[in-house]
């Protein structure tokens, strides 16, 4: 069994053909977005060199997406990320960025943690209903930003996580808008 604690090896060839070492497969930018919102972090090695390029191939993983009308990022997003990297010392947004996705995370453990079958409310008529509604939207959080990355139909559950999920973005936006004034 792997060690999903370690990031996934990916070995860039000359070729520019990427090779999965666990599983000593080559692999597809789709493979490696599948393995992300499964949960796995990936580490992307140009295999002459030894150079990092999993950020080159992430951003090319997001910039697909977009290509195919999948909103990954708002627009007012891509704005303030580009302005942050033109301020001298590259702004704060990287860092403000970080910050967010990790009190997310923190904050879906938690959750996930209180729904659990120690929780009293395990006893409640109609808990596991709301169980797996909050499952599907902490899988519509961290499995992508849009339908079309999990590729499967949509449902009621999934129509209200993403409603959620606008909520959420458009409390992000104007968060970052206050940032942008402050700097």
């Amino acid at each position: 069994m792997a060690d999903t604690d370690k990031p996934l090896l990916i070995k860039r060839y000359a070729s520019r053909r990427l090779y999965n070492t666990e599983t000593s497969d080559y692999v597809t930018l789709e493979d490696i977005a599948g393995f992300i919102r499964d949960g796995r972090e990936v580490q992307i090695l140009d295999l002459k060199t030894g150079d990092d390029l999993t950020r080159q191939y992430l951003l090319q993983i997001i910039a697909e997406h977009e290509s195919r009308g999948e909103n990954v990022l708002p627009v007012n997003v891509l704005n303030d990320l580009v302005r942050s990297y033109m301020v001298p010392g590259g702004g704060v947004m990287p860092q403000f960025l970080q910050a967010s996705f990790d009190m997310l995370r923190d904050s879906q453990s938690k959750m996930m943690e209180n729904m659990s079958a120690m929780n009293p409310m395990a006893q409640m008529p109609g808990f596991e209903a709301m169980k797996a509604q909050q499952e599907a939207f902490l899988k519509a959080m961290t499995g992508g930003f849009s339908s079309g990355w999990t590729g499967g139909g949509r449902d009621a559950k999934e129509e209200e996580g993403e409603e959620d999920l606008s909520s959420i973005k458009r409390q992000l936006a104007e968060l970052q808008e206050k940032l942008s004034k402050l700097s």
